[in-house]
């Protein structure tokens, strides 16, 4: 069986780290012979540096399956952007105050200083400027980044996409202005090529068109020679949907998104309470039943 693990709000407690219990869950599945794989939207080096605190090893699936990486660190595809046709839509967002955004290469992120001030202020301001939920939104984006170990700042987001030696994999917007928001998705639905996707109703998530956590899984399952119905995944978001899509089996986390618990064959607990070692202790006993 192959195991696919969501990170954020999935594998990783509230502090951003995988916990004893979940990675003792982690090990035993892997010691029945199963292969247990990690798709997430970060960049493979964050992703890999969770695992390696832990001394786990796994295939990643990275930035929403724009790359797919094996144990030993041999990447087995790549699902790069166009830089060109993306730069007009990048640089719309530059000039909007209220849209942050971020660029993912292979091995960092990048965003411009002056929107992650930005970003800071709006987390402190009063529930009439910006309501609980949103604040707490915001304050969990900016810890995130602290917990990724490739996020570098810049002036202008044009050092970026001007150098050719950058090859950009994904794209993230967020707004708290909704309608701005669309007008980000719309410009870069126009642009053929892509799919644009989300983890939270707040924000957008852009990558190549073949690119999705769905086609990762499922090339690391031929990879291997395990047919979709052997398949599980476990995920919270709205960006874990393309591979719940294509899994014979589909946990949901109970912190997850209405629409994955909706489809999911089981729901566990919550990701802050090792609900990924639940989640695994129950797929394993269904193993067993069969």
């Amino acid at each position: 069986m192959l195991i696919a693990l969501d990170m954020d709000g999935t594998l990783l407690n509230e502090e951003g780290k995988i916990s004893p219990e979940n990675r003792e869950a982690i090990v035993h599945a892997q010691s029945l012979g199963h292969i247990v794989i990690i798709a997430t939207g970060r960049s493979y080096m964050d992703a890999e540096r969770q695992l390696r605190l832990v001394d786990l090893e796994c295939p990643v699936v990275s930035l929403n399956g724009a790359v797919v990486t094996l144990p030993d660190r041999t990447l087995a595809a790549s699902k790069p952007l166009n830089k060109e046709d993306i730069i007009p839509a990048l640089r719309w967002m530059s000039g909007i105050p209220e849209l942050y955004y971020e660029v993912y290469t292979e091995d960092n992120v990048y965003v411009e200083l002056d929107k992650r001030v930005r970003l800071e202020k709006l987390s402190e301001l009063n529930d009439e400027a910006v309501p609980g939920e949103l604040r707490w939104l915001l304050k969990a984006m900016i810890a995130k980044q602290f917990q990724q170990a490739s996020v570098t700042y810049v002036e202008s987001m044009e050092e970026i996409w001007s150098k050719d030696e950058y090859v950009i994999f994904k794209t993230l917007a967020f707004s708290l202005n909704r309608e701005l928001l669309k007008e980000a998705s719309t410009r870069f639905a126009a642009i053929p090529g892509l799919i644009i996707t989300a983890s939270h109703v707040n924000n957008i998530e852009i990558n190549h068109k073949d690119a999705n956590k769905g086609s990762g899984v499922g090339m690391l399952a031929a990879h291997y020679g395990i047919p979709a119905e052997q398949v599980a995944v476990m995920g919270d978001s709205y960006n874990d949907l393309p591979m719940f899509e294509m899994a014979g089996y589909r946990i949901a986390m109970e912190n997850a998104a209405p629409i994955l618990k909706e489809t999911a064959d089981f729901v566990t607990g919550n990701h802050a309470e090792n609900g990924v070692a639940e989640g695994l202790r129950h797929l394993l006993e269904k193993r067993k039943g069969q």
